[in-house]
């Protein structure tokens, strides 16, 4: 597999009609010096003139799923508080002088909280051509030394280059072959190296994993294990340990409907006292875990 093949390929998706006149845009929108603050709503003080054309790009990039983030007055109210998830795993890290990938990194949300503990290096994974732009569009402000690629956990053991540190967080269950894809993170680690994961999981002291044909409406949920299941994944794929992080469940304060998405969420996903999916399955619920090489 010819990765700079692929890139190269992938950059011709900037000429989709949809996509076209953003990339237009955010490539040619130049920002002055700019201040930021990095906390959980990441906070960016610009030259108060350029607000209309910045929150006009801003809208024009909807959905914004992962943040928040506050442009002078202009709060991108994201669907996800994405800082909620950030400050359960924040106190297991390490990633000082690190060289960190982050697989499936949306808008790079974390990749810009990664920013405060000093890594080595930061690479983003994502096929979406969308959330590359809000990326590039935030980084316009932020100014970092992150690399985005357009790419996916499949590309990881193909990449010429490892790592000491990878997030996968929310991937796994969209996954046709979970073991597999463990696999492919442990490739791309370096001896010593360790995986942040997030993914959904069920209750139950059984070795099971549920593989339904839609879950909270999504087609692309392939399987969604107990915990058990999930370390006996994790044993097949050959990690030498695991840690236990934590698990919650997603309530409306994490996800939730705003003004920066068109479509549905949460609240449209389960029922009406939010004890199952509209499907009638168990809820979301998250297990948090460090898997070292």
């Amino acid at each position: 597999m010819d990765i700079n093949e692929i890139l190269k390929e992938r950059q011709k998706w900037f000429e989709w009609k949809n996509i076209k006149p953003i990339f237009k845009k955010v490539t040619e929108f130049e920002v002055p010096s700019s201040k930021f603050e990095i906390t959980d709503i990441i906070e960016i003080n610009t030259n108060e003139n350029l607000m209309p054309e910045i929150e006009k790009l801003a809208k024009m990039m909807k959905p914004w799923r992962k943040g928040p983030f506050k442009i002078n007055n202009l709060f991108i109210d994201t669907e996800w508080r994405s800082y909620i998830k950030w400050n359960i795993i924040k106190p297991h890290l390490n990633l000082e002088n690190k060289d960190v990938l982050d697989v499936g990194c949306n808008n790079g949300y974390y990749m810009f909280r990664m920013l405060e503990m000093k890594p080595k290096s930061i690479i983003g994974f994502d096929p979406s051509v969308l959330f590359n732009l809000q990326f590039e569009f935030i980084n316009k402000f932020i100014k970092s030394n992150i690399e985005y690629k357009l790419l996916g956990v499949e590309h990881i053991p193909y990449y010429p280059k490892k790592f000491d540190v990878i997030f996968c967080l929310g991937v796994l269950y969209h996954r046709a072959d979970p073991v597999n894809m463990l696999k492919e993170l442990k490739a791309g680690l370096n001896k010593g190296g360790e995986v942040i994961l997030d993914t959904l999981i069920i209750e139950g002291e059984d070795e099971i994993a549920l593989s339904p044909i839609r879950y909270q409406k999504m087609k692309n949920v392939y399987f969604i294990p107990t915990l058990k299941a999930l370390y006996n994944w994790i044993e097949k794929a050959k990690f030498k340990d695991i840690e236990f992080l934590g698990k919650k469940y997603t309530t409306l304060k994490e996800q939730r409907k705003t003004d920066w998405i068109d479509g549905e969420s949460l609240n449209s996903f389960l029922n009406e006292n939010q004890t199952k999916t509209v499907e009638g399955y168990p809820p979301p619920l998250r297990a948090y875990l460090k898997l070292k090489n």
